[in-house]
């Protein structure tokens, strides 16, 4: 199965405080964010399409990236959330499965290589943490077959977090698609999924990561939580 690898990096990253987009925050090894998830990319999936959602301050992070990815714009930036920038990507990016990240994701690097046996078994799922659940994080439930029921932040009595990492299938996603060019422009991707699940009955996977360092940095304290995981590749 053909792979594609999306990055959401459109964003303005207002709540971190830095003059640079997020995904070029500077971490303790050296690398940025972004720079780390492409290292980690290309050693575990070196075949994979990879695009990047560029909007604010777009140049800084096409430069960061030339030569190991493509990009797509979201012009819409200031104005729209990642429903709308993960539309893009997905109607432009070639046929095929569609793992895709937040681009303020610090991960380790074995968690995309236990990721490809699930991603080759062709189910949608979303990543999740159950270690911890923080009220302002993307939260879910799991309905009775054990499929992704609810997702978004107002989900009350989630069983964890979902960490910003997901896949969605060959077949599942011209639905997905649909279902996030329906939601609202300040919708984030999450929407799209719900509407997806409950519209049409898309079977989603929870996949537990817990075992990975895996952290989205909003905050400085996120970011010195990021700093502490192993990032060697």
């Amino acid at each position: 199965m053909s792979l594609n690898v999306v990055i959401l990096a459109a964003g303005m990253g207002t709540r971190l405080g830095r003059p640079h987009p997020k995904p070029l925050t500077p971490l303790a090894d050296g690398r940025s964010i972004l720079r780390q998830q492409l290292d980690h990319i290309h050693t575990t999936f070196p075949e994979a399409h990879v695009s990047i959602v560029v909007g604010f301050k777009m140049e800084q992070v096409m430069e960061a990236a030339a030569g190991d990815a493509s990009f797509v714009y979201n012009e819409l930036f200031d104005q729209t959330n990642t429903s709308k920038s993960l539309l893009k990507a997905l109607r432009l990016a070639p046929s095929g499965g569609v793992l895709w990240f937040n681009g303020d994701v610090v991960f380790e690097p074995g968690l995309l290589a236990e990721l490809a046996p699930v991603i080759g078994e062709g189910n949608s799922f979303v990543c999740v943490n159950t270690a911890r659940v923080a009220d302002e994080e993307v939260k879910y439930t799991l309905d009775d077959d054990g499929y992704i029921n609810e997702l978004s932040k107002k989900v009350v009595g989630g069983l964890g977090e979902a960490v910003g990492i997901n896949f969605v299938s060959p077949g599942d996603r011209p639905t997905f698609i649909r279902h996030l060019d329906l939601v609202d422009d300040g919708e984030y991707f999450e929407g799209g999924l719900e509407g997806a699940i409950s519209s049409d009955g898309l079977r989603v996977r929870a996949v537990d990561i817990s075992a990975f360092g895996c952290v989205e940095v909003d905050f400085d304290e996120d970011l010195t939580r990021a700093n502490e995981l192993d990032s060697r590749a």
